[in-house]
């Protein structure tokens, strides 16, 4: 039971990473040192993605779930949920490469918008 909870929560930490990762950026309005954690994560997912790598999340919940006695996903919220968002059935290279460019098309429009923000505030104020 433990080592599941333990895979459940790095399914959990590899979306919360995957969906900073695209719109980390917006943390930029906030507090433009943001912008210098957020592009090294944004780097990953793109590298990732045309590469063809597998993160590194992938294999330490699979160890977890190997370890912790599960031979697949079954039952639960995470498992039914999350893990399709995740780890898409039937991923190909070329659909990697798609969600490599889609990454890069959001990162790319949300720094367009932060930058249109904040050349709006240095003009007003």
């Amino acid at each position: 039971m433990r080592y599941r909870l333990l895979a459940d929560l790095v399914v959990v930490a590899h979306l919360v990473f995957i969906v900073y990762a695209l719109l980390g950026g917006l943390f930029g309005l906030w507090k433009k040192w943001c912008l210098w954690v957020h592009l090294p994560a944004a780097a990953w997912i793109a590298i990732v993605e045309f590469q063809g790598w597998i993160c590194p999340l992938t294999p330490l919940e699979n160890r977890l779930r190997a370890v912790g006695g599960a031979l697949s996903y079954e039952g639960g919220f995470v498992e039914h949920y999350l893990i399709p968002v995740i780890y898409p059935p039937g991923l190909t290279r070329s659909a990697q490469l798609m969600l490599g460019g889609v990454a890069l098309a959001v990162n790319v429009a949300v720094y367009v918008f932060v930058l249109h923000r904040w050349s709006r505030r240095h003009r007003s104020g």
